[in-house]
């Protein structure tokens, strides 16, 4: 029986042609399938049982209801043999890692179609090292036409018995993010990842800020399964806002102020392809791109809460995490010097907001978690006007930041999260005030976000559990004045205060009510697990 070879993918998208490219896997296949679970055995039905070589040997392969297992066929050796046992050891891949399947042929030059038939080839998802997961091959070897159908026919059903998966996306791709590279990234990994999947996809390259939240409040989405947004943490947070806008409008509730909104309809995947990458990485614990196209392949999940932003009674917007204070300065500060790379604005941004570090002086109220951990163990500072859980809190006084998030807000200069004890759908908002301290005192803190050390163990940092949050400047007049910066502006913009909101800079001359609202969209992405433990220099500051 003929070997398969080795260290080549099947695309095998039209006509089933035998193509070359690198893989992303070991060259053994035991290596690759040794260390993955276990299914549970319980009510593991037998579907098919035949022989294929995988590898270099022929083996006795068995497909079940949840598994596909392995083992190579015995040949005489002596009995005990440690070395032999092990040779002969079951591996298996479970079904549900299992994400496209296609018949391998060897076709000539001259052959567009029906060349050779070989056997077929598994399209895997293998989870490797810090929740990172990535894409591998394994060919099942057998010239025997009717054979390959019967198991290639299961195969398709099987995968087709995963409802959750998405056929059809609509993508809306921002070629301004980070470095430009958006378009790279999504045709260059992304696309041909989906198209092995066989997912249809219709993009939109949106030309301009707003394009997305224009395109998606018209056009027609009855036949996609979920909309991706291949940007920066502002791409998607303005898909996301968009998407909400819409449920709202089809629900035929007025979109100006909204106390109960009804949830997205369609559900959202991000690729990373921006400079910080926040949800993305709240969302996988990992930024990165071949790991957020495979949870959105495979049709992972994952409710997330969601905060509204209002004024004067009035929507501003959905978001995910805002700051208020030095985060919106800063951010104010960068898209006044676009023209610079990202990487110089962002640090050009910090050093001179810290320069001219000076505190906001405003008054907070906010609506405690009934489970705060905080209000239990007697934490409430700042002269709350009640001690009891569930009713409005206050504090005033002279702030340097305020952050309110909804979910971790991890990233590469904040591994454990900006929000570390916030989870993307408990239920509550992270409340972290930074009292005015002396400058180096305040950069201190800053440093602890990239270190495993807690960034609020500091006697000028408060941190609550929430529900909702007001937001109230205590001088309008003392506002962000862009004048003071770079030259004269319009005279409207003086009293205005400068928000970051998912990475979006939002200007409001008045208070803002944040309101947060449970599980309110479905964001294509696996269980994050805890990295508390990672080890990260400080290189930020």
């Amino acid at each position: 029986m003929p070997r398969g070879r080795r260290g080549s993918r099947v695309s095998a998208l039209e006509g089933g042609r035998e193509e070359e490219a690198p893989l992303e896997a070991a060259a053994a296949p035991s290596a690759l399938w040794a260390s993955l679970p276990q299914p549970e055995a319980a009510a593991d039905r037998t579907l098919l049982r035949g022989i294929f070589e995988i590898g270099r040997g022929s083996c006795d392969v068995v497909l079940s209801e949840r598994a596909l297992r392995w083992r190579p066929i015995q040949p005489e050796s002596p009995a005990g043999d440690p070395k032999y046992d092990f040779l002969c050891k079951e591996e298996l891949v479970e079904l549900k890692d299992i994400f496209s399947v296609k018949l391998k042929r060897r076709c000539s030059t001259k052959q567009q179609r029906n060349g050779t038939l070989l056997g077929i080839t598994l399209f895997i998802c293998l989870k490797k090292e810090q929740n990172k997961l990535k894409d591998s091959t394994l060919d099942l070897i057998n010239l025997s036409e009717d054979h390959c159908d019967i198991w290639f026919r299961q195969f398709k059903k099987v995968l087709a018995g995963f409802s959750n998966r998405p056929k059809s996306l609509k993508v809306l791709l921002n070629p301004q993010s980070h470095k430009k590279e958006a378009t790279q990234v999504y045709y260059g990994k992304v696309e041909p990842l989906l198209k092995i999947a066989g997912i249809k996809t219709d993009v939109t390259i949106t030309e301009y800020e707003g394009h997305a939240l224009s395109l998606l409040k018209e056009c027609q989405l009855q036949g996609f399964d979920g909309v991706v947004s291949v940007g920066g943490d502002g791409s998607a947070s303005e898909v996301a806002h968009a998407l909400l806008l819409r449920a709202q409008k089809n629900a035929g509730m007025e979109t100006d102020s909204i106390l109960a909104p009804v949830p997205a309809q369609l559900p959202l995947g991000v690729i990373p392809a921006g400079s910080t990458n926040i949800l993305a990485h709240s969302l996988h614990g990992i930024s990165h791109v071949v790991t957020a196209t495979l949870h959105i392949i495979l049709g992972h999940i994952q409710p997330v809460d969601v905060c509204t932003f209002s004024t004067t009674g009035k929507l501003l917007r959905f978001g995910f995490s805002a700051m208020f204070g030095f985060g919106g300065r800063t951010l104010a500060l960068a898209e006044k010097h676009r023209w610079m790379s990202p990487n110089q604005r962002r640090d050009f941004a910090v050093i001179k907001a810290l320069a001219k570090l000076k505190p906001e002086d405003c008054e907070i109220s906010f609506l405690p978690s009934i489970s705060s951990q905080d209000l239990r163990e007697g934490k409430v500072r700042g002269s709350p006007r009640s001690d009891c859980s569930g009713q409005w809190q206050m504090t005033q006084g002279q702030f340097l930041n305020v952050s309110i998030m909804a979910i971790p807000c991890q990233c590469s200069v904040a591994p454990r999260g900006l929000a570390p004890n916030t989870r993307l759908n408990n239920g509550s908002m992270a409340l972290i005030i930074v009292q005015n301290t002396s400058r180096p005192e305040f950069i201190k803190h800053l440093k602890r976000y990239a270190s495993v050390k807690n960034q609020f163990n500091f006697p000028f940092v408060e941190t609550y559990t929430v529900e909702e949050v007001k937001v109230h400047p205590k001088n309008c007049n003392s506002g962000h004045n862009p004048e003071e910066e770079d030259g004269p502006h319009e005279t409207a913009s003086k009293s205005s205060f400068p928000w970051n909101v998912d990475g979006d800079l939002m200007e409001v001359t008045s208070d803002v009510h944040v309101r947060l609202h449970p599980r309110l969209i479905n964001l294509y992405g696996g269980g994050m697990e805890e990295m508390n433990d990672s080890k990260v220099t400080c290189n930020c500051l």
